[in-house]
């Protein structure tokens, strides 16, 4: 409440996560890797250089290929990234049905629905406040920063610009740690757990680090948390990065790599589980659940498992609306 006016201040909520293609085709897909792969965060070379090969060897051939990968986890409700994060958003206005002052939208930094839509959208509800929460849990230059570059830019066009509180991770926070200590103690009571604890986390180029970027450490830092609440010893648990993308060095060791050596050391069963996910999307669902699976699998390994993403838990959300209110 305004206290010398007497108007209610109506605050905007804007979740954002990183994106999906509209449909699971190569068209489709092709819309969206161009919008993605041309953003300076993702992709930090000289456009004169970068956008040749874009163009040229990246857009003509990938779109096939990650169709065929998107097609494998498309469910009834469409993309599962998007239908998940709507869940998380729809959990969040039921959390605060006490409160009419504000208001939620959703919306993905490439792709549809658009941060400028859901800004559109909380701009038409005359909102004085507006906090932003990317559903990055560690924070990195190519996803939490390029959501701020995109909210800077489209709140440029805005004449009435609302105070703003942008979030820029919960790597540490202990809900997010205590969520994702309940759901791998859910796996391990419906089935013991497996000889190593996985933790793999979404890769990025080592360039970027050594630039400056904290994520790496914030992604440790996670893991090393997670490790002591569950009192695991060291030789048990493990932290990896996946989904690496063109010849440059990326953070290691990889994922898939990793799984490969130890089923030929002798390892059997192995959980995995992906603490830089909120939602379980095609890095979870198609990459870690079905081909990361196979490698194991296939090169002697017994037992796999993965633990899903905290998507629209209970204790998730409440942890995220704790966060959220504590800026009210």
């Amino acid at each position: 409440m305004n206290v010398a006016s007497g108007a209610e201040v109506r605050t905007g909520i804007l979740l954002s996560n990183l994106g999906t293609p509209d449909a699971p085709t190569p068209a489709a897909v092709r819309r969206y890797l161009r919008e993605f792969l041309s953003d300076r965060r993702v992709v930090n070379l000289p456009p004169l250089l970068w956008q040749p090969i874009l163009h040229g060897l990246v857009l003509p051939r990938r779109p096939q290929r990650s169709a065929h990968a998107y097609q494998q986890i498309w469910s009834e409700e469409g993309s599962p990234l998007l239908a998940i994060t709507q869940h998380q958003a729809e959990a969040l206005r039921a959390g605060f049905a006490d409160r009419p002052d504000i208001v939620i939208a959703l919306g993905m930094r490439y792709g549809n629905p658009s941060i400028a839509q859901a800004l559109d959208e909380l701009h038409a509800a005359r909102i004085q406040r507006l906090l932003v929460l990317p559903l990055y849990p560690q924070y990195s230059s190519a996803t939490t920063a390029s959501t701020f570059d995109e909210i800077a830019r489209c709140l440029r066009q805005w004449i009435d610009q609302p105070d703003v509180h942008f979030f820029s991770d919960y790597h540490d926070r202990p809900w997010y740690i205590a969520a994702l200590i309940a759901s791998i103690r859910e796996a391990w009571r419906e089935q013991a757990p497996a000889q190593r604890l996985l933790f793999s986390f979404h890769g990025m180029p080592t360039r970027t680090r050594d630039a400056g970027d904290p994520y790496y450490e914030r992604c440790m830092m996670t893991a090393r948390l997670l490790a002591s609440a569950l009192d695991l010893p060291q030789e048990r648990w493990h932290v990896t990065f996946q989904s690496r993308f063109g010849a440059a060095e990326w953070l290691q060791p990889y994922t898939d790599k990793t799984l490969v050596e130890w089923a030929a050391v002798g390892v059997e069963s192995v959980d995995v589980v992906c603490p830089g996910f909120s939602a379980d999307c095609l890095e979870t669902l198609e990459e870690i659940a079905m081909t990361n699976r196979d490698l194991f699998l296939q090169a002697g390994g017994k037992h796999y498992r993965y633990i899903p993403a905290l998507n629209a838990r209970a204790d998730h959300v409440a942890g995220l609306r704790e966060m959220i209110s504590q800026c009210l």
